[in-house]
C-alpha cells in the first residue's frame, strides 16, 4: 500500500497512512515520509505499537539521536535514546511537564533538529499537545517587523522556565548559562525562515534593554499561537508524533488530573550548532 498523507489542520500537520512502523521501511516509503515532514512540520502516525528498541530504529532514519547524557536520571536506563514524558516528581508533588511553548533544546548550542513522541498511557480526560508553525508566525509578520526581527538574537536560559518551582537554579544556571539564538531562523533544508522564540525560555534581546525587548517578545509569543497556525493533537494510545523543532513549538496542555498517569517516550534528533553563550556584560545590558 502506498505512503497516504492527509492533513490534520488548515496549518500545520499531515496524517501518514499506509505504513508499518514495526516492520522495515523501503528507501522509497521513507523518502514520501521525509518529503512529507517537509511540507507539514509535523506528522502523526497512528496504531504503532512499537518497542523501544523499534522507536529507536526508525527514529534513526531521520538522523544522529541524542543520547540524553546531559540529564542522565531521566533518559530510560537501558536505551539512552528514550527520554521518558511523565509526570514528574518534584519537591514530593506532582508536576506536569512542557506547560508553556517551547522548542526542545533551545536553550543549547545544539537544538534539537527533531523530536518524535510515542503514546503509551493517557488519562481518559485532558493530556492533549498543541503545535504551532513556527514558517506561518515569520510570513505573516509585516514587512517592517521582519525588517526589525531579521538580525537580532535572543537570549535562551533554561532557568526560566522552572522560577515557579522555587528552586536553587544556581548551578543549573553555571552548567548551562544563557545562550543566544536567531530570533529569525533559516531552515537548512527549506531555506524558509521561521521564529525562534517561546514563552518558556525566551528572556530578552540581546543588545536591547528588558523594557524595550519585552513588548517585542509578548507581541511574537501571541502572535506565534494563533489558531490558524496550530494544531490540537488528542491522543490516543500508541499514537507517534514525529515534529521538526526548527520550524515548531509544541506545547503539553495542563488539562487533566495530575495523579493519573501520562506516560509518553521521546526519541530527539540531534540539531544543528547554532547560537552563543550570552557574555556577562550582554546579560547585564538587557537588563
Amino acid at each position: 500500500m502506498a505512503i497516504q498523507v492527509t492533513k490534520l489542520s488548515a496549518g500545520i500537520g499531515a496524517e501518514i497512512g499506509g505504513v508499518d512502523l514495526t516492520k522495515p521501511i523501503s528507501d522509497a516509503d521513507f523518502a514520501a515520509i521525509e518529503k512529507a515532514w517537509q511540507d507539514h512540520v509535523i506528522l502523526l502516525f497512528r496504531g504503532q505499537k512499537l518497542t523501544h528498541e523499534q522507536h529507536v530504529a526508525f527514529s534513526r532514519r531521520f538522523g544522529e539521536l541524542d543520547d540524553h547524557r546531559t540529564i542522565p536520571k531521566f533518559r530510560d536506563p537501558d536505551f539512552h535514546e528514550i527520554l521518558p514524558v511523565v509526570n514528574a516528581v518534584i519537591d514530593g508533588r506532582k508536576q506536569p511537564v512542557g506547560r508553556q511553548w517551547h522548542s526542545d533544546l533551545s536553550t543549547t548550542l545544539r537544538p534539537a533538529r527533531g523530536s518524535l513522541l510515542r503514546c503509551e498511557v493517557i488519562p481518559p480526560v485532558g493530556g492533549d499537545t498543541m503545535f504551532a508553525n513556527m514558517y506561518l508566525a515569520y510570513e505573516t509578520l509585516s514587512d517592517k517587523m521582519k525588517e526589525l526581527l531579521d538580525g537580532l538574537w535572543g537570549i535562551q536560559d533554561m532557568t526560566v522556565a522552572r522560577h515557579s518551582r522555587g528552586r536553587d537554579l544556581s548551578d543549573v544556571r553555571k552548567r548551562n548559562p544563557p545562550v543566544a539564538q536567531p530570533v529569525v531562523r533559516v531552515h537548512p533544508e527549506t531555506g524558509r525562515k521561521a521564529l525562534f522564540v517561546a514563552e518558556m525560555t525566551t528572556t530578552g534581546i540581546v543588545g536591547m534593554k528588558d523594557e524595550e525587548a519585552q513588548p517585542i517578545l509578548e507581541y511574537l509569543f501571541r502572535h506565534s499561537v494563533q489558531p490558524e497556525f496550530t494544531y490540537r493533537h488528542r491522543w490516543q494510545p500508541d499514537d507517534m508524533i514525529a515534529w521538526d523543532n526548527r520550524c515548531a513549538m509544541h506545547l503539553a496542555l495542563d488539562d487533566y488530573d495530575i495523579n493519573i498517569p501520562r506516560r509518553l517516550y521521546r526519541t530527539t534528533l540531534l540539531g544543528e550548532p547554532l547560537g552563543y553563550i550570552v557574555a556577562d556584560e550582554e546579560m547585564a545590558q538587557a537588563a
